[in-house]
């Protein structure tokens, strides 16, 4: 259920953010010390006193929530419509009646909080990339300087983990640096026939096979970038709203629709537990 109560109430989100925050206890955001102790409010927040560094903190320090004049739930709304319906910032901009660039440089703010993907590859490992523009798909192959920058689609079968790296070139040197975080030699990789793949074959540190889409080759037994294909297609559907996205900014809403899968199954007011919690 989409968790509505704390879109509708202030002190329910306030509520929510305390217990995603502190649910470890609270320490002071500056010095870290855990001697602290309430000190009135701050608005709807509780405000704190921390004991060591004497200086006083509430639920929002330090917190991409921070410094805003925009009500919490109201950001909290944005968060939970952005990443579980794919909401784009035009129709946020309505939804919470704040202007394009207050939503902008918000949703920005926390998809720059997401953490960076960690990539320790058990395998087999199925890569392929793709090819975006202007935040929409388009087919064949391009360059980062053409603002066309190829996007990386790694599956571990080993984990089931799935990860999408933009980089500027798709070249050997990438795909070595995008497996060195590797837990067997040599790792299996599942490849296509893009000549960029080859020099993996003469790696004694891999052991790549693949099959040739060109000659009508999609799937060899366990030989195929089917998996890598089918959540390329769920990060072109989730670019499609986002007009004009920079390449610059790839990175970010690539961890966003990351995010986005680990909620997929998770109750509404969990899902924004964790949402929240991804950017502490």
């Amino acid at each position: 259920m989409i968790p509505l109560d704390a879109f509708g109430s202030e002190s329910v989100a306030e509520d929510l953010l305390q217990q995603v925050r502190w649910r470890d206890g609270v320490s002071c955001p500056r010095c870290r010390s855990d001697r602290t102790v309430r000190n009135g409010s701050y608005g709807h927040f509780q405000r704190y006193l921390c004991k060591d560094c004497d200086r006083t903190f509430n639920d929002k320090t330090g917190t991409i929530f921070a410094h805003s004049k925009i009500a919490l739930r109201k950001w909290l709304f944005s968060i939970y419509a952005f990443l579980r319906f794919n909401t784009s910032l035009r129709q946020l901009r309505c939804e919470i009646a704040v202007t394009y660039k207050t939503i902008h440089r918000r949703v920005e703010r926390f998809t720059e909080a997401l953490d960076a993907p960690s990539l320790d590859l058990r395998g087999p490992v199925e890569i392929d990339e793709f090819y975006v523009s202007a935040g929409l798909s388009r087919r064949g192959r391009g360059t980062y300087e053409q603002d066309k920058p190829p996007v990386f689609v790694l599956v571990d079968r080993g984990t089931e983990q799935r990860h999408i790296v933009p980089a500027k070139s798709a070249d050997e040197s990438t795909i070595r640096l995008l497996l060195v975080d590797r837990q067997q030699e040599p790792l299996t990789v599942y490849t296509d026939g893009f000549r960029a793949y080859d020099p993996l074959e003469e790696a004694e540190s891999f052991d790549r096979e693949y099959v040739v889409h060109g000659d009508g080759e999609y799937a060899d037994d366990t030989i195929h970038v089917n998996t890598c294909e089918s959540h390329a297609s769920l990060a072109r559907r989730w670019l499609s709203p986002h007009r004009g996205i920079s390449k610059d900014r790839l990175t970010q809403y690539f961890r966003a629709f990351q995010l986005r899968r680990e909620l997929y199954r998770k109750p509404g007011r969990e899902a924004l537990k964790h949402a929240v919690k991804a950017t502490l």
